[in-house]
């Protein structure tokens, strides 16, 4: 039996954060960072049943071409991920009557749209990536028993020795996508490659402004690193604590991402949505097919 302490349910009935209900779960869920694009999301839906929010976390569940569909913005960051990917999981697989595993075990299509840094220089602004790996640099994976049975371990070696990762850091852990998803959701229109998870938007992703940071040459060496012919094609907030959980949890994830600027090249688009706004109907499409 699982203590009240561990899951926490509101008098409503409803999970701590997410303010969701078991029943008000479909299979195919979206994430988003912003709450915002939950109602563009939603903007394409026939019909929605429901809409909570509760601090960053807003959530949406309505019909896409009869294909039932649960939004919800996790905010920023894989601190975030840990609530949203446990909450959701608790949702599915755990009865709140007697607060025990269910037997029969419910696995969700988790797809991430989202917005992210290149670095490559074959990535332009306005392009689609599709993150086939996600190497984390926030170290949460690393909390959990079972981490190295879901990580590439032999990617981590090779890229820890590449970039001479500094011990001071969290050791960067490497999951790989949903096979499944990704075959579903890739249809040409994607630069496939491998995203990092970094745990800030300033120093930890090589930015500087007042602040050195402890590695000045960090994406230069990201850049130049490959595996099995695998590049580093940029840099997000959620992803590999996503594709972790995930796989730790029995559910398939997937992250596609629009690139709003590169990071080699110092361009960028603010004015981002129509490309947002395609990537959306491509991903909403393609998970009904």
């Amino acid at each position: 039996m699982i203590g009240s302490s561990e899951l926490i349910i509101n008098p409503d009935g409803s999970i701590f954060h997410l303010h969701l209900k078991p029943e008000q779960v479909a299979d195919q869920v979206i994430f988003v960072g912003d709450p915002g694009r939950v109602d563009m999301i939603a903007s394409y839906f026939s019909s929605i049943e429901f809409k909570v929010s509760n601090r960053e976390f807003v959530s949406m569940t309505g019909l896409y071409k009869q294909t039932r569909i649960t939004v919800i913005s996790t905010g920023i960051g894989t601190d975030n991920i840990d609530i949203v990917m446990n909450e959701l999981d608790a949702l599915v697989n755990i009865d709140f009557t007697s607060r025990k595993e269910k037997a029969q075990k419910r696995s969700l299509n988790i797809i991430r749209i989202g917005t992210s840094g290149g670095l490559q220089p074959f990535l332009d602004v306005n392009s689609f990536v599709i993150s086939r790996k996600a190497i984390g640099f926030d170290g949460l994976l690393n909390f959990y028993a079972g981490r190295n049975s879901v990580a590439d371990l032999d990617f981590e070696d090779h890229f820890k020795k590449h970039v001479n990762w500094n011990m001071l850091l969290t050791s960067p852990y490497v999951v790989n996508a949903s096979d499944e998803l990704f075959d579903k959701i890739d249809n040409g229109e994607f630069t496939s490659g491998v995203t990092i998870s970094a745990p800030g938007f300033y120093g930890p992703q090589g930015r500087v402004m007042r602040l050195p940071i402890v590695d000045p040459n960090i994406n230069s060496k990201i850049e130049s690193f490959s595996y099995h012919n695998q590049k580093i094609t940029n840099y997000e907030m959620e992803c590999s604590a996503i594709y972790g959980l995930s796989a730790l949890l029995g559910h398939h994830a997937l992250t596609v991402c629009l690139i709003i600027a590169n990071r080699l090249s110092k361009s960028a688009n603010g004015e981002y949505q129509p490309q947002m706004k395609k990537l959306i109907q491509l991903v909403l499409d393609k998970l009904t097919e």
